[in-house]
């Protein structure tokens, strides 16, 4: 499985920006539907924490405390593609941003999920 995160910046606090992740690879497009598709960032001197997640289906979203009313998780399932959008950006949300995916059935919230791509980093200045 291989995922391609773009779209991280530098924006100024109240300020937007969409994340867009592009998956691939065999094992993701054979079993696409059975991916849970997710962010988590990590800040500098933290450790990465999770964002937001949508299942296949996209009948259902989950947010960090942090982010509920500023972030939108979304999914493009034939372009394989997940998305989020932020808005409202506040200098703490300013870190590295991973997308993900996880095979298990839908939980809702995730500590970690089987796969990471690179980061893309999101700096918000003040």
């Amino acid at each position: 499985v291989q995922l391609q995160a773009s779209g991280g910046g530098l924006v100024q606090a109240g300020g937007s920006l969409k994340l867009s992740c592009a998956a691939s690879g065999r094992m993701f497009t054979s079993f696409a539907s059975s991916y849970v598709m997710g962010w988590f960032r990590q800040a500098p001197g933290e450790e990465r924490e999770f964002v937001a997640a949508i299942p296949w289906s996209g009948s259902a979203t989950s947010y960090a405390d942090s982010v509920k009313g500023r972030f939108t998780i979304s999914r493009d399932n034939v372009a394989n593609t997940v998305y989020l959008q932020m808005n409202n950006l506040k200098p703490e949300d300013t870190a590295v941003y991973y997308c993900a995916a996880d095979r298990s059935r839908w939980l809702g919230m995730y500590r970690v999920m089987d796969f990471y791509g690179e980061g893309t980093l999101v700096t918000v200045s003040s």
